[in-house]
C-alpha cells in the first residue's frame, strides 16, 4: 500500500480541520459542506466506484450532518460547532475507524488498489490491514484529543491565553508527529511482516530437507 494513496482519503478532513479555524458566521458549516464537496469528487473518480470507501462514507455522513446543523442553527450553534465539534471529528473519525478494523479495516480498501485479487483473503494481507487500522484509529483519536483539549484550555486562536507553548504543542506537534510516525509505520510495517513470514517458510523448508533425505534412506 503506498501511503499517498491512503492520505487522499483523508483530504476532506485536513481541508475542514484547515478551514473550520476561523470563528464567523456558518464558517464550521462552509467548511464541512467543502469537506463533502472533496468526499464526493473522491467518490466519483475512484475505481472501481462500488463498493465505496468506508472512510468516504463515514466522512460524507459526518460533514452532511455538521454542514446541515450550522446552516440551520444559529450564532449559538455556530459558536458551539467551533469549540467543540470542529475539534471533535477527529475523536469521531478515529472512533469511527476502529469499529471498522473487525469487519472491514479501512486500509484494506487502499491496499487492495497495489495487491493482486490472490492475496485479498490471505491471513498475512488480513493481520497487516486489521493492524494498520487499529493503529491509525488510535493516532487519529489521539489528535483528536488533542484539539479538544486546546478548546478546553481556551488556546483557540481567538484566546487571549498566554499558553502558545502549550498551543503550538497540541495544534501542531502532536498532529504532526503523530502523522510522521504513522506514515514511517504504514511504509514499513507491511513489508516487515511480510519479510518475517518469508524467513519462516524458507527455514521450514531448510529444515524439511534433512527429514526428506532421512526418510528416502529408511525406505531404501
Amino acid at each position: 500500500m503506498k501511503p499517498l494513496s491512503l492520505i487522499t482519503g483523508f483530504l476532506p478532513w485536513i481541508a475542514f480541520s484547515l478551514m473550520s479555524t476561523r470563528l464567523a458566521g456558518n464558517g464550521v458549516a462552509w467548511s464541512a459542506l467543502i469537506a463533502v464537496a472533496i468526499t464526493i469528487v473522491a467518490m466519483a473518480i475512484a475505481r472501481p466506484a462500488w463498493p465505496p470507501k468506508i472512510l468516504n462514507v463515514g466522512s460524507a455522513v459526518l460533514f452532511g450532518v455538521i454542514a446541515i446543523v450550522g446552516f440551520v442553527g444559529g450564532p449559538d450553534v455556530d459558536l458551539w460547532l467551533y469549540t467543540w465539534a470542529a475539534p471533535a471529528v477527529g475523536v469521531a473519525l478515529g472512533l469511527f475507524v476502529l469499529a471498522t478494523v473487525p469487519f472491514m479495516p479501512f486500509t484494506e480498501q487502499y491496499a487492495r488498489e497495489s495487491t493482486p485479487r490472490a492475496y485479498w483473503g490471505s491471513p498475512t494481507f488480513k493481520k497487516i490491514n486489521r493492524v494498520l487500522s487499529l493503529a491509525w484509529g488510535v493516532a487519529i483519536t489521539v489528535m483528536g484529543m488533542a484539539n479538544i483539549a486546546v478548546s478546553a484550555l481556551d488556546l483557540r486562536p481567538t484566546s487571549t491565553s498566554g499558553d502558545s507553548l502549550l498551543e503550538l504543542f497540541l495544534n501542531w506537534v502532536v498532529p504532526i508527529g503523530t502523522i510522521w510516525f504513522m506514515l514511517k509505520f504504514t511504509a514499513g510495517y507491511p513489508d516487515k511482516v511480510t519479510g518475517a513470514h518469508s524467513a519462516t517458510d524458507g527455514h521450514a523448508e531448510v529444515e524439511s530437507v534433512p527429514a526428506a533425505v532421512s526418510s528416502a534412506a529408511q525406505h531404501r
